[in-house]
């Protein structure tokens, strides 16, 4: 193995890796995830390999860390205003991503801006120093729309359209570099002089770390009661991890070698997997099988999952329309990690919106809604 294969390994490893820490350090490892984002075509290009089909990898591991972002929302974000902003954002970027990559029309990633990033580090931002749950709808709303507007759409028009390398185009324009200090010291400015006194005084000291999570919902067991007694294999959480899961599926396949079947067939069977592990795991729910490791929840849930395509093409048969073994595992290792993780956080989301529905002590409870 030469040096420039080890070099793509460490990359594209770290590329999967460090978004595992955005649930527990979420600003910290989303910045860390950017910095790779922006730094690994240049390193490879430093050693000499220019990746073939690098906008499509890119995507992909965008459209990734993004969903390991996002799913941390489930576990992290106490301020539901928030979540239902983020949730909307990052699914509209996937569905964007999802229509560039199988029309190649780069206009469509001008569209579907990726905001959710910008408005996940803005969250988290905040929330290193103040409580979220102090602003509402309103606020985060406004939030999204600037970073839109005046952050995304200029960024996406200049990457995506106009296809501008930034690094090109400071050495080609030498009054770039001016132009671009003398801008950094004006928001400099306007941030301490008209921001800065205008922001309330901080409630608490520097938190990168997570918030604990809400008691009642602090150990393993109680998500699987949760589940045990919420869940259901037909209900609006196994649609979203179908929607989630089998987007991001098609986004990959458009990179990984060794698929062999349509967009479609690939969506589908990602389904079939979700919704029979959400089968398999309401059914451990209900038995009061609970993992107290994530770590070892989502190996059972590999295995399981190999098993069970090794099952089914026992049963099936192969042909040609198919992945070859490399792109299955890859593929079922994703969707055992996205699951477990989705399975996890979202009895914590649920607990928070039940908590927030719940009526004031002498007032009577409002009527369940029908099953």
């Amino acid at each position: 193995m030469d040096g420039v294969t080890i070099v793509l390994w460490i990359v594209v490893g770290a590329r999967f890796l460090v978004p595992l820490a955005i649930p527990r350090y979420p600003l910290p490892a989303v910045l860390a995830c950017l910095v790779l984002d922006a730094a690994d075509q240049s390193i490879f290009q430093a050693f000499g390999y220019d990746p073939p089909g690098y906008q499509g990898y890119d995507k992909a591991m965008d459209v990734f860390y993004l969903a390991i972002a996002y799913l941390s929302t489930l576990r992290n974000w106490q301020e539901l205003s928030a979540y239902s902003v983020g949730r909307f954002l990052y699914f509209f970027r996937l569905v964007g991503v999802v229509a560039f990559e199988l029309s190649h029309v780069r206009m469509l990633l001008l569209i579907f801006p990726n905001t959710f990033e910008y408005f996940f580090i803005a969250y988290e931002a905040i929330r290193s120093r103040w409580a979220p749950v102090l602003y509402k709808m309103r606020w985060w709303l406004t939030t999204a729309a600037v970073i839109w507007i005046f952050v995304k759409l200029p960024q996406e028009w200049w990457i995506h359209v106009a296809q501008l390398d930034f690094t090109d185009f400071m050495a080609d324009n030498s009054w770039a570099a001016p132009l671009l200090a003398a801008l950094v010291v004006v928001a400099a400015l306007v941030f301490w002089f008209v921001i800065k006194p205008r922001l309330r005084p901080a409630d608490h000291g520097w938190r990168f770390a997570a918030d604990p999570l809400p008691e009642g919902m602090d150990r393993p067991e109680q998500g699987a009661d949760w589940h045990a007694r919420h869940s259901a294999v037909r209900s609006m959480a196994t649609l979203e991890k179908v929607v989630l899961i089998g987007l991001i599926s098609v986004i990959f396949a458009q990179t990984v070698p060794g698929v062999h079947t349509s967009n479609l067939q690939l969506f589908t069977a990602a389904g079939v997997v979700v919704v029979v592990n959400a089968g398999v795991a309401l059914f451990w729910a209900r038995r009061e099988v609970s993992f107290r490791s994530t770590v070892l929840l989502f190996g059972v849930r590999l295995l399981f999952n190999i098993a069970f395509v090794l099952v089914a093409e026992l049963l099936l048969g192969g042909g040609k329309d198919r992945l070859d073994a490399g792109a299955t595992f890859f593929f079922l290792v994703m969707i055992s990690l996205l699951t477990t993780l989705h399975d996890r956080y979202y009895p914590v989301k649920a607990f928070r919106a039940r908590a927030l529905r719940a009526p004031a002590p002498g007032c009577p409870a409002p009527p369940s809604p029908p099953q």
